[in-house]
């Protein structure tokens, strides 16, 4: 194995260490240049995540009613990031939420301790995922719910986005400035383009596995055309969502991140966090209301 290939083991198997609870058993060292390597494969990583979860949502819900099958499948979910982003969720709520000057703010999302904000939100966001989970195992398209993987890929790679287009709030500490360096133009441009190869090819293989376990949609078929939108083909929901899943993406991650920086004068480890559960939630809301639009 040459040095190139050992250099990107290495960092996907970093990727996959810091972001999940895969057993990858290679030692490495966290170095911020491995680090900054290993961001090329977080969409991998959400992407192998989110097959687990689709997995799991399909086990439970032929064999339970819709709710408790996605509450299992969301606790999977958590399970499966060890709550790193969820954490990220809570201090973000607790330091934006308390209306502070920027500073104290950063002291608030610094402090290990959760407050009553971070709580709330914490579980108003669980009780709309595991809603939105359950959407899609009540109506029964497990070929389609493949597409579940989409938020997870997409909110993992504007992460990768956030950390090279805005600053760090915090400067010379806390968890981002590990990262420091991926706003250099070299690095951006070789991370962005990594990333969204990577995610095209997730869009694929997701249309592939539609295609092989494509739904009876006659059902479908006869109510499109009882509205006047003619016969539409099968495959027309899972193309609308690989195209509106990423510019919602980009779209929402965006205004948030814009948002936040303004206020913190910048960005941190934790708001990556957050931006990437509040991605996951709207992103799942974009598919269920494409679901309910094409497949009634």
């Amino acid at each position: 194995m040459s040095k190139g290939d050992l250099e990107q083991k290495h960092a996907a198997a970093a990727a996959f260490q810091f972001l999940s609870r895969f057993p990858v058993k290679l030692q490495i060292d966290f170095v911020p240049p491995l680090l900054r390597e290993s961001v090329v494969y977080y969409p991998l990583v959400g992407a192998v995540i989110g097959l687990f979860v689709w997995l799991g949502g399909a086990l439970t819900g032929a064999l339970l009613p819709s709710f408790p099958a996605a509450v299992l499948t969301l606790t999977l979910w958590v399970w499966l990031t060890g709550g790193l982003h969820l954490d990220g969720w809570m201090d973000t709520a607790d330091g934006l939420l308390s209306y502070r000057t920027r500073e104290r703010m950063l002291e608030i999302m610094k402090d290990s301790r959760v407050g009553a904000m971070g709580v709330i939100a914490c579980v108003l966001l669980l009780m709309m995922k595991a809603a939105l989970i359950a959407d899609f195992i009540a109506r029964g398209n497990w070929a389609y719910g493949a597409l579940l993987i989409l938020p997870m890929i997409w909110s993992r790679w504007f992460m990768v986005y956030a950390m090279a287009a805005w600053p760090n709030a915090r400067k010379d500490d806390g968890l981002a400035v590990l990262f420091k360096g991926l706003r250099e133009r070299r690095e951006v441009q070789r991370t962005r383009s990594s990333a969204v190869g990577l995610t095209i090819l997730a869009g694929v293989i997701t249309l592939a596995a539609v295609w092989i376990f494509q739904p009876d949609t006659t059902m479908f078929q006869v109510l499109a055309s009882e509205n006047g939108l003619g016969t539409l083909p099968w495959w027309l929901y899972p193309v609308a969502a690989i195209i509106t899943v990423p510019l919602a993406c980009y779209v929402i991650g965006k205004f948030v991140a814009r948002r936040i920086s303004k206020r913190l004068g910048g960005l941190t480890g934790d708001t990556y966090g957050a931006m990437n559960e509040l991605l996951e939630a709207a992103l799942l809301t974009v598919l269920s209301l494409l679901q309910g639009f094409f497949l009634i």
